[in-house]
């Protein structure tokens, strides 16, 4: 039977990427060795960094406009204290949407002070704050792009003075922005990318070295980029998948290919969640996420029923998320048309049997 993922992460990713990555695991390019198994400082290796790296900025528009690209290690929880470690020197902001951002202020406030600029806390996270004002003294300001847990996604990001810190772990690569926007971007690699174990981090160069703190190596920007991602051991196999992902994303057109097959995903499981009375979405209309749909059943009573009907479809990872309950679909870049149609058939199946 098809499985059909709609995991929040690790999630799916390209069929053609698992089968390349699959060959490289037993014999990588013909060379009698495995990909796990590469020195990180062969050729081989080096040319895939070169190529991740390359890929992320030309996918993003960023070549040649200041920017860098590095594959760390740490996921994006490193990153929440990373960011401020390099950039923090006073007062930063934070636009608070969620689970991550609040983990994100948390690391913030070991290295000065924190202006929560705005938050949704106060319903469960489920919209995106709006109308709030910014200070202008601040080193930085930072938000979340996209709430895995909550389903909601920011539409238009706020304009500031300062340097504009985004945390893009759950939609990176899946819509077009103006990157250009951003003096620092954050994605953990397992959402759109690749597996676990790696996160690509995009700099604008200029910020750095505005900090008076020593920053030990490991966590300083100006450090790795000084050693092109290479200042120790790197996820080998997680950059190779990474890479691997985004040259499938180029060749399939790019950003603004993938964000038009986004749309019509997320437009055909909320018409559904909207038309069928026994099921309600869980974010504010027009904060949806099109990378993850929330919502619960009306009844209950009808939970039993429609976990089986999941299991016997093939319907893999749609539980919510334990702050939020119900139901969690997952629709990343490699999500297919097909697998968002099963499950909105089976919902549909549900009413006509209610």
């Amino acid at each position: 039977m098809k499985k059909h993922n709609f995991s929040a992460g690790p999630c799916i990713l390209p069929q053609e990427v698992f089968k390349e990555a699959s060959q490289a695991v037993l014999n990588y390019n013909d060379s009698g060795l495995s990909i796990i198994e590469i020195s990180h400082r062969s050729k081989d290796f080096v040319d895939i960094m070169e190529e991740a790296r390359s890929l992320a900025l030309e996918l993003l528009g960023l070549e040649g406009k200041g920017y860098k690209a590095l594959f760390l290690q740490g996921g994006a929880s490193t990153q929440f204290l990373m960011a401020a470690y390099n950039l923090l020197q006073t007062k930063a902001g934070y636009i608070n949407t969620g689970s991550w951002s609040d983990k994100a202020i948390k690391e913030a406030k070991l290295f000065g002070e924190v202006a929560e600029i705005a938050s949704s806390k106060d319903s469960n996270f489920n919209y995106i704050p709006k109308g709030y004002e910014i200070p202008t003294d601040l080193d930085y300001l930072h938000c979340t792009s996209n709430n895995t847990i909550f389903g909601t996604q920011i539409k238009e990001f706020p304009s500031s003075n300062a340097p504009l810190v985004c945390d893009m772990s759950s939609d990176i690569f899946s819509r077009q922005l103006d990157f250009s926007k951003f003096s620092l971007i954050y994605a953990g690699a397992q959402k759109n990318m690749g597996p676990a174990g790696t996160t690509l981090v995009v700099i604008k160069e200029d910020i750095l070295g505005k900090v008076e703190r020593q920053i030990p190596s490991m966590l300083d920007y100006k450090v790795h980029l000084g050693k092109a991602s290479m200042f120790n051991t790197p996820p080998v196999f997680a950059v190779y998948t990474s890479m691997l992902t985004l040259r499938w994303l180029k060749k399939l057109g790019g950003v603004a290919a993938i964000e038009e097959l986004n749309e019509k995903k997320a437009k055909l499981i909320y018409s559904e969640i909207d038309l069928n009375p026994l099921f309600k979405g869980f974010a504010a209309t027009e904060d949806r996420s099109n990378m993850n749909a929330t919502f619960t059943l009306v009844n209950e009573d009808l939970k039993e029923t429609f976990d089986t009907m999941c299991k016997e479809t093939g319907i893999n990872g749609v539980n919510g998320h334990r702050s939020v309950g119900g139901y969690r679909a997952s629709m990343y870049n490699a999500m297919t048309m097909e697998s968002v149609a099963a499950l909105v058939d089976i919902m549909g199946d549900l009413e006509r049997k209610a």
